[in-house]
């Protein structure tokens, strides 16, 4: 059989992993060039806020129904292929979200573009993911959480070139048309230098008869018969579900729960989302040096002492301060538990899609929920509800300790005390010494 572990040349390591920088970056752009534009694609169609809300669904679904046929989709074709259909999907629904706004005035056409659009992101999550994590364990250092700084990089990229759009004049049709092609030329740049290689869950030639693409399939799937996956989805599911609360409540909270004007309620998720990056830009040395488990109990700590601060703060200093080490702390959940799910090489596609779904539909569908609880306790009150799902997910957090063999992840010390055993047992092995 192919092996799964082969490592790539240092060169060509180094292009792939630059190439996988700018996947995730492509991905952050697509999600910002749309949602920058909301507001004129509102005004242009005329529509309200409900309908808004039901093409947010509609994309929320679609990138659902994405991650669930990521599997399938490595399984059939590997990544390097699926990886640049989706981006080539995701280019295609960000031009139709334009062609739809101003060519045509179509509520309809910009709800495809949009499934498209949640499609091809969704699927392409998993694969960048299960990429990201092979590289890392070539490389032998924790690089997810810089991967998904990229992703972060991406969006503020977007956001500000959805500025200079609204500052030129530039309509919503002439603005996506330009980033679908921007995408679409770094999908055709980028996916040259991602090898077609089994280590990346590519069929590649062997010595011995591949397994049939419906034996890949359903052994991808048996990661959701593995008790593993629900407890890393446990770590993900908090972490995501208190990330995607704050981009959705938590500039509101700040108007209207601390009664602060519009202006702070922005600076307030700016703040969030520079500290959530910071860390994630300098999550790996941190992991490598403390190891996953007490990196992620440490920031759920952060991220609950946070959020409270921010519930209670009497002053917006101190909210903005809870706003921090609420973005700092829930930062690396996401990345770390992908990290742990791609341990296992030959099993990284089915573990990383498993656990990459339980976590985004938490991102996409738990926050919500909270607008309801909102309308009977009130802004803040339901942020308690963050509280306590960021604590379950720092008690879940030993699941993300490396498996036997996987040693991305388990820090220094983890990594000096085994090697001290290594010592003692070769030692105690050698006839040659009393």
């Amino acid at each position: 059989m192919s092996d799964l572990t082969a490592p790539v040349d240092r060169p060509a390591l180094l292009r792939w992993r630059t190439a996988v920088f700018a996947i995730f970056t492509a991905s952050g752009l697509s999600i910002a060039t749309w949602a920058s534009r909301v507001p004129a694609i509102k005004e242009a169609l005329q529509i309200d806020n409900i309908q808004i809300g039901f093409v947010l669904l509609l994309a929320g679904v679609a990138s659902i129904v994405g991650l669930s046929l990521s599997s399938i989709v490595l399984a059939r074709f590997g990544a390097r292929r699926g990886m640049f259909v989706a981006l080539v999907v995701v280019a295609a629904g960000v031009a139709i979200i334009g062609v739809g706004t101003d060519a045509l005035g179509s509520y309809g056409v910009v709800a495809l573009g949009l499934v498209l659009f949640g499609l091809g992101n969704g699927s392409l999550d998993v694969m960048m993911n299960v990429d990201g994590a092979v590289i890392e364990k070539q490389l032998g250092k924790t690089l997810l959480p810089l991967f998904h700084a990229f992703f972060s990089f991406g969006t503020v990229l977007g956001a500000g070139i959805g500025v200079l759009a609204v500052a030129w004049a530039l309509n919503v049709l002439v603005h996506t048309g330009v980033l679908a092609g921007v995408i679409l030329v770094l999908a055709f740049v980028s996916i040259v230098s991602v090898p077609a290689r089994a280590v990346a869950m590519d069929p590649t030639p062997s010595d011995q008869p591949a397994r049939d693409w419906r034996a890949r399939m359903h052994g991808s799937l048996s990661a959701w018969r593995e008790p593993r996956t629900y407890t890393l989805g446990a770590v993900m599911l908090g972490m995501a579900f208190a990330e995607g609360g704050a981009n959705d409540w938590l500039a509101l909270t700040v108007v209207e729960g601390h009664g602060a004007d519009q202006a702070l309620g922005a600076t307030g998720l700016a703040v969030f989302s520079a500290s959530m990056t910071l860390v994630r830009v300098a999550g790996g040395p941190l992991v490598d040096r403390f190891g996953r488990v007490t990196t992620l109990r440490v920031l759920a700590a952060a991220a609950a002492a946070g959020l409270l601060l921010f519930i209670l703060a009497p002053s917006i200093p101190l909210v903005l301060v809870g706003a921090a080490l609420w973005g700092a702390g829930v930062s690396l959940g996401f990345p770390l538990g992908m990290s742990a799910a791609a341990d296992d090489p030959a099993r990284a596609a089915a573990r990383v899609s498993a656990a990459a779904t339980i976590g985004y539909i938490a991102f996409l569908c738990g926050p919500p929920l909270l607008g309801f609880v909102s309308e009977h306790v009130g802004l803040l009150r339901t942020l308690y509800i963050l509280v306590a799902l960021i604590v379950a997910s720092g008690f879940a957090s030993g699941a993300t300790r490396p498996l036997p063999g996987a040693h991305v992840g388990e820090g220094r010390r983890t990594e000096s005390r085994r090697q001290i055993r290594k010592e003692k047992a070769s030692t105690s092995d050698d006839p040659s010494l009393p």
